[in-house]
């Protein structure tokens, strides 16, 4: 594929008009062997599939021609997501844990050209000898650095050993050149491209909000309706305090959803559908969601943990202020707390006033029992909405489908009326349960 027809489906599919400078080097290398740095938010996934996609031909169905390993179920669907539509002609899988092994079978005929995957599921894959990948031109080890902390080396170094040909390797990280795996061969000069200096920082404000209690719920309530309106991520350092600031601020009345590692996919990828439509514009989460997530325009990143490493802090951070947006980052800080050398802030703020215009939702969830095999699409959930539910195409917000289960935004105050309007009616033909999400 040529670098302009992707960057002419980049342009139609994602909105980006104009490449980065990141990007564009991307756009233009030739190496075989490629180290990209970059912090999250900063486009780094269309920057690689501007590499990998050169390197890619027509499709025969005789083999696999790329793969891309990610260390989160998260990350895989995030970047199949970002590849499958500017990779057009060519056939794109997702492989992970808690995705229906049946399905993921279904997918390996015709074989697929670019499987993006965990290591750990791949190499299931491998082992019941479900795809052979010998024949494979081109490996992304996207965030290798969190694959190896995360102890994914085994599984890597197998599945690496069984891809014979490789043409083409890149690396990603979003924070520093970590060593390299002893089992690749990354040649003596893989072309580094670093843009680790750059990016999100300059447009990234933090500021320090004294707690004066230990235990920080009555600061997060007053910083919370302190804010203006927009999206917020809430990070504490464990799953119980997660769970517990999240039961909190649903006491209080706040629109906040939870994420963390003890919830299951589905609840944790409904958590951050959720955040992304407005339904519940605050997220609590651990670590787990510093990294690897699709989370568009977060305008505030909360620390009511202080971030346990340089990285964590890194990675918290960077979920706002990405793609030349402005965020903030608040630290709530008790005067016992030890501050780590790592964390800085621009300015102290005293929350003292409630915003006139603060976070809230307006924005409500229907869910329908059908997704795509079901032969569902967006389109059809929009048309069944506004044909059926009565709404326009103005008050039809974000549409997400999935395998066989649907989303659709909606406007709160019509919620109910849509529900009732949509009850004795089939979308596409066939007879759907929808309900409101709580």
């Amino acid at each position: 594929m040529d670098t302009k027809t992707i960057t002419e489906r980049l342009r139609e599919r994602h909105n980006i008009n104009v490449l980065n400078d990141m990007q564009q080097l991307m756009a233009s290398t030739d190496a075989d062997r490629v180290i990209l740095l970059a912090p999250t938010g900063s486009g780094k996934t269309a920057a690689f599939a501007l590499r990998l996609l050169r390197t890619l031909g027509p499709s025969d169905g005789k083999k696999v021609q790329a793969v891309v390993m990610a260390p989160s179920r998260e990350l895989v669907i995030q970047i199949a997501d970002v590849l499958r539509p500017v990779a057009a002609g060519l056939k794109t899988v997702a492989f992970y844990g808690g995705h229906n092994m049946a399905d993921e079978v279904k997918s390996l005929s015709p074989l697929p050209d670019i499987i993006v995957a965990t290591p750990g599921r791949l190499l299931d894959h491998l082992q019941r000898r479900n795809l052979d990948l010998a024949a494979c031109d081109a490996l992304v080890l996207d965030e290798y650095d969190k694959s190896l902390e995360l102890g994914f080396y085994d599984e890597m170094k197998r599945i690496v050993g069984k891809m014979r040909k490789l043409k083409l390797i890149i690396l990603t990280s979003a924070t520093k050149l970590a060593e390299m795996p002893d089992f690749l061969n990354m040649g003596r000069n893989p072309e580094v491209i670093d843009f680790t200096r750059q990016g999100a920082k300059s447009r990234l404000q933090t500021v320090m909000v004294p707690s004066p209690a230990k235990d920080k719920l009555s600061t997060l309530d007053e910083l919370l309706r302190s804010l203006p309106d927009g999206k917020a991520v809430v990070f504490v350092n464990h799953r119980e305090s997660a769970e517990r600031v999240f039961n909190h601020l649903k006491e209080e009345g706040f629109p906040a959803g939870l994420y963390h590692g003890g919830l299951e996919q589905r609840e944790r990828k409904l958590a951050v559908d959720l955040l992304n439509n407005g339904t519940t514009p605050i997220l609590v989460s651990t670590d787990l969601g510093a990294r690897g997530l699709d989370i568009d325009s977060v305008n505030y990143v909360i620390h009511y943990h202080l971030p346990l490493s340089p990285e964590s802090w890194t990675h918290r951070n960077g979920r706002t202020a990405r793609q030349g947006a402005e965020g903030t980052a608040y630290l709530i800080v008790n005067e016992e707390e030890s501050i780590p050398e790592y964390v800085n802030w621009d300015r102290e703020y005293h929350p003292r006033s409630i915003s006139d215009n603060g976070i809230r939702s307006e924005v409500a969830t229907l869910y329908i029992n059908a997704g795509k095999k079901e032969r569902i699409s967006k389109g059809d959930v929009a048309g069944y909405v506004m044909q059926r539910g009565g709404l326009t195409k103005e008050e039809v917000g974000k549409i997400i489908v999935d395998d066989h289960s649907s989303i659709v935004a909606v406007p709160r105050a019509k919620a109910g009326k849509v529900l009732e309007l949509l009850a004795p009616h089939k979308l596409k033909n066939t007879r759907v349960r929808v309900s409101l999400l709580k």
